[in-house]
């Protein structure tokens, strides 16, 4: 007789998975691909696909006034990230990446971003990253200031 061990049992595994929906993100970036971009086997390195979550979230908070890379007494440290790869992207394809936040913490925030072809209903990637923030010269946590806080909340989901 085979027993299953709680590890590899249907029912305890995590649920796999899947592309997400437009509908699913509260806000869009567009980002471009460059040739360097693709690898070997012909489409985007997947190194790069975390370049795009950094570039299309901080390039949001810039944009909303609630980042200065320069002189911001508060900065995101970055302390995990996953992505999940669903269809493979190529140079010479337009990238929209979906944004939203999925947690928001005293001083930490879930951020997930969904990568999408250029008019495409489902994403080719989804992923997330959370960014503890902190003061830039002690490198402890701070509390989110209260103008990110309120960009922030503007991005979360409704719970399903």
């Amino acid at each position: 007789m085979h027993s299953q061990s709680p590890a590899s049992s249907p029912s305890l595994s995590p649920q796999r998975p899947t592309a997400q929906v437009r509908s699913a993100y509260k806000a869009f970036r567009t980002l471009t691909t460059r040739w360097m971009d693709n690898d070997v086997y012909g489409h985007v390195n997947n190194v790069v696909y975390y370049s795009w979550f950094d570039t299309a979230v901080n390039a949001y908070l810039i944009e909303q006034g609630v980042l200065d890379i320069h002189r911001g007494e508060t900065i995101g440290l970055v302390v995990e990230t996953q992505c999940h790869y669903f269809a493979p992207l190529a140079f010479p394809q337009v990238i929209e990446a979906g944004l939203r936040v999925a947690r928001l913490g005293s001083s930490s925030v879930r951020y997930e971003v969904g990568l999408f072809a250029q008019g495409e209903a489902l994403s080719a990637a989804c992923g997330h990253f959370v960014h503890v923030y902190v003061g830039r010269e002690d490198r402890r946590p701070r509390p989110l200031p209260r103008p990110l806080r309120e960009v922030l909340q503007a991005l979360c989901m409704p719970a399903a």
